[in-house]
């Protein structure tokens, strides 16, 4: 009789330990937690790869900025380039002019003098020795122009400035004395004395408005107020270049300039 209890207490011990045997894969409940976990930390993964790749699109963003701004400086280091060389095409041009035009008045001079002495008449003589002389002194300003030209393009930016000061003393009325001021200033500038080269830039728009030098001495004006901070003045001249010369290199760079104020928040 006793058997019998004894025999179904064994079998109920061997099922709970049956049940605390089985194995975490078989328990649901933990089953259950462990896919949840693993859904939250594929969440997590994904955005921490995203902000990875934000981070990543912003770098290359700020990058391409960089390298956009290098172009611009490039672009604006060539036209400054070609500006130059054009502005020496002509000065070599205008000079080349000048010169021949005043080799053929020499040449006619000295025919009518010769003419004069043939002809025995005292007064033609007289007028073609007053010719002779006045040969060199009109010559004269070119040569002192283009010694100064020659220093400037030596890069003795010192002398240059003495020689265009001397020149402009001496030949205020030279059909150079435009080109003299101008370059003046330019030498004033590499120096980086602003305040002397604004000075001498203004000088040529206010004493040779027809000058064909004006454009790029407004230029000049606006590139030095743009070193001496004074960046209104600075945007209002600029403005002036582009609506006065739109078309021509000094236009061009006097917008180039004008984006570059407004990129910096001047």
């Amino acid at each position: 009789m006793t058997s019998r209890p004894t025999s179904s207490a064994v079998c109920v011990a061997l099922l709970v330990l049956a049940g605390c045997a089985s194995t975490p894969e078989e328990d649901p409940v933990l089953q259950n937690k462990l896919t949840d976990l693993d859904t939250r930390l594929t969440r997590i993964e994904r955005v921490v790869s995203n902000n990875s790749l934000l981070e990543l699109s912003n770098e290359m963003e700020a990058l391409r900025a960089d390298v956009r701004a290098m172009h611009n400086d490039v672009d604006e280091l060539n036209h400054s380039l070609d500006a130059s060389r054009k502005q020496q095409r002509d000065l070599y041009a205008d000079l080349d002019q000048r010169l021949k035009s005043l080799e053929a008045r020499s040449g006619v001079a000295s025919g009518g003098s010769v003419g004069g002495a043939a002809a025995g008449s005292a007064g033609g003589a007289g007028a073609g020795a007053a010719a002779a002389g006045n040969g060199p002194a009109a010559g004269a300003d070119s040569a002192a122009y283009q010694t100064a030209f020659e220093l400037l393009k030596g890069s003795q930016y010192d002398q240059a400035i003495s020689a265009f000061q001397q020149f402009l003393a001496m030949y205020p009325d030279s059909s150079l004395a435009d080109n003299g001021q101008y370059w003046l200033g330019e030498a004033y500038y590499v120096n980086k004395d602003y305040p002397d080269a604004l000075a001498s830039f203004q000088r040529v728009v206010d004493k040779y408005p027809q000058s064909r030098k004006v454009p790029d001495a407004l230029l000049k004006v606006g590139y030095c107020d743009y070193e001496l901070k004074q960046w209104q003045a600075a945007k209002d001249v600029l403005s002036r270049v582009t609506a006065n010369y739109p078309d021509t290199p000094a236009g061009h760079l006097a917008q180039q300039r004008l984006d570059k104020l407004a990129a910096e928040k001047h």
